[in-house]
């Protein structure tokens, strides 16, 4: 079986994207290469972010490999949290960032937002990417116990629901990042 690995050390992400890919290539995650550092993450676009992380790997672990960058763009804040998502309350707690989002949406009734997800793959010395991106709000108070990051205060468009209400299989059908990652297994087949 074909192994890639995911520039990620986030077990939710490694989860998500196992299940989206299943059985066509075995995905690693960075643990499984030995690869302890954080790693670079210095620009301002999701997308610089993503090529950057993608190839300090393929570089420095010598393999073929894909990293991601999300961000959950709010309209009523300017893009915020954008590339800052994973530490916009200053910290990596989902529950702090979730606050600080609502707290910042108190005094707003236009709650519109995006998520959305750039892949980067570094595959035999080539870098392709690949974008997904679902539109939704900011749902007033946290509502379900799945998913990860955001995802209960997300309702995507169409869907009475956040994604944190969703199974994984109905959030990856529709999500940002399984919208990219399908892309990438296209790629790759």
């Amino acid at each position: 079986m074909n192994q890639i690995v995911f520039a990620t050390n986030n077990p939710n992400k490694l989860k998500e994207i196992r299940q989206k890919i299943g059985d066509q290539f075995e995905v690693l995650g960075l643990k499984d290469i030995d690869c302890t550092e954080e790693l670079p993450e210095t620009h301002e676009t999701l997308l610089e972010n993503a090529i950057e992380k993608a190839e300090y790997v393929a570089k420095n672990y010598k393999v073929d490999c894909f990293a991601d960058d999300s961000g959950l763009m709010i309209d009523a804040l300017n893009g915020e949290p954008g590339v800052y998502s994973a530490m916009y309350s200053g910290t990596r707690d989902a529950q702090d960032n979730m606050d600080k989002v609502l707290s910042n949406l108190e005094d707003k009734s236009e709650r519109s937002a995006s998520f959305k997800t750039i892949i980067a793959l570094v595959k035999s010395g080539e870098t392709i990417t690949f974008e997904g991106k679902v539109e939704g709000v900011i749902t007033v108070t946290k509502s379900g116990a799945d998913g990860f990051g955001y995802d209960p205060i997300f309702k995507p468009t169409g869907f009475d629901i956040t994604f944190a209400e969703m199974t994984a299989s109905e959030k990856n059908a529709i999500s940002h990042r399984g919208k990219a990652v399908e892309q990438l297994v296209d790629y790759l087949k």
